[in-house]
C-alpha cells in the first residue's frame, strides 16, 4: 500500500493516539512517531496520519512547554510588556478564552506569553523568592472535567473509535452502550482529565 511520505521530525496527527508527534521513520508496516518535546515513542497507521496543523502544532508545543516548566507561577498571570504587538496580541487571545471559559485556551496563551518574554523581554521577568508554605491541591471550579473513551477492542488492532471528549461521563457511557451495539467490541480504555489549584493553608500576602 502507497503511503505518503514524511520527512524526519515533520509534526503529523495521529487520529487515532488523538496527539501530534514527530514522524521518526517507517517500522514495518506502521510510521514511529515521538511525542512533541520528547519521550516514548508509538506506532501508528501511516495510512490515518496526516501532517498537523498551524493550531494542532501550536498547542502541542504548549503542552510540551507545560511538561517542562511545571506548574503555574503562584505569583499570577503573566503581564504583558507595555508597547510589545505580540505581548498585546497573546493577551487578547487569552482575553477572548476567558470570554468563553475556555481554562485550557487561557493556560495556553500564558505559557505562549511567558515564552516570548524570555525571549524577547527578559528584563521583564523578575526573580521571586517564595518561602515554604503548606498547600492543599483542590480540583479548579473554573474548569469542567474532561472524560473520553477509546475501543482497544480487536484481535491483530485495537478499533480505535473514539468518543471525542465530554463534560458528562453519562454522554460517553452512552457512546459505549451504542458502540457496543454495534460492533460487539467489549474493552475501552477510559481517560479522566481536570484542572487542579494549590490554595495556601494559611494566608500569604499577594497570593491570588
Amino acid at each position: 500500500m502507497e503511503t505518503t511520505a514524511f520527512e524526519t521530525g515533520m509534526q503529523v496527527y495521529d487520529p487515532v493516539a488523538r496527539k501530534v508527534g514527530e514522524y521518526r521513520g517507517q517500522a514495518g508496516p506502521y510510521v514511529m512517531l515521538r511525542p512533541v518535546g520528547g519521550g516514548r515513542e508509538w506506532e501508528a497507521d501511516p495510512a490515518r496520519v496526516r501532517p498537523a496543523t498551524q493550531e494542532e502544532r501550536i498547542r502541542a508545543g504548549v503542552r510540551a512547554a507545560n511538561r517542562r516548566t511545571g506548574q503555574e507561577d503562584p505569583a499570577g498571570p503573566p503581564i504583558p510588556s507595555p508597547g510589545c504587538e505580540t505581548c498585546a496580541g497573546l493577551a487578547a487571545r487569552r482575553d477572548e478564552a476567558r470570554a468563553r471559559h475556555d481554562a485550557s485556551a487561557v493556560t495556553d496563551a500564558n505559557v505562549l506569553i511567558r515564552r516570548h518574554q524570555e525571549q524577547a523581554h527578559p528584563a521583564t521577568r523578575t526573580r521571586r523568592v517564595f518561602r515554604y508554605v503548606p498547600y492543599s491541591i483542590v480540583q479548579d471550579p473554573a474548569a469542567m472535567p474532561e472524560y473520553e473513551a477509546r475501543c482497544v477492542s480487536g484481535d491483530e488492532k485495537d478499533c480505535g473509535a473514539g468518543s471525542g471528549v465530554h463534560h458528562d461521563p453519562s454522554q460517553v457511557e452512552e457512546w459505549q452502550r451504542r458502540h457496543s451495539q454495534q460492533t460487539r467490541h467489549l474493552r475501552y480504555r477510559r481517560t479522566f482529565g481536570d484542572y487542579a489549584v494549590l490554595e495556601p493553608q494559611e494566608e500569604v500576602p499577594g497570593f491570588r
